[in-house]
């Protein structure tokens, strides 16, 4: 009976506890209109949050995702373009925060090393495919070889 309880009561407790850790705090922000909502969602998806390495501030959890969600949003009611906000976010904290960096001197090998791969790899297959194999020169049989196999393959 008294391990029953024992156990009700841990259960209760990690449940307790595990539900407000997985809580996060959700951004409620009020827009003057739909297009800036719109924009507020499309740029959070497309800026990338520099603690998380893998997600976009729209998705990410972290403190500084939140801040410059916040930031995102003061910037859009100041009336600024999108290309404002990206270049700003880009001076702060580098090409790392585009999830699609810009075609430079410093991404040439990101944008285009795919492609030069994939051409080199084609270029192999053809040379691959091309290549004549060795064929092997026979020659027919001489009569003194011919003699001499039929004397073998008789004795067999």
């Amino acid at each position: 009976m008294f391990s029953k309880l024992l156990i009700a009561a841990c259960l209760a407790t990690v449940t307790l506890f595990s539900s407000s850790v997985l809580a996060s705090p959700v951004d409620t922000y009020v827009f003057k209109d739909k297009v800036t909502e719109i924009r507020f969602n499309a740029l959070n998806k497309e800026l990338r949050c520099p603690k998380c390495q893998n997600q976009n501030l729209a998705d990410s959890n972290s403190p500084i995702a939140a801040d410059l969600r916040r930031e995102v949003y003061d910037m859009l009611q100041q009336g600024k373009a999108d290309m404002e906000i990206v270049d700003f976010m880009v001076s702060r904290y580098g090409e790392f925060v585009l999830y699609r960096p810009r075609v430079s001197s410093l991404t040439y090998l990101l944008w285009y090393g795919p492609a030069g791969l994939l051409f080199i790899g084609v270029i192999v297959v053809v040379i691959i495919l091309r290549r004549k194999p060795v064929k092997n020169a026979q020659k027919p049989l001489s009569n003194d070889q011919k003699n001499k196999l039929d004397q073998i393959l008789k004795h067999k």
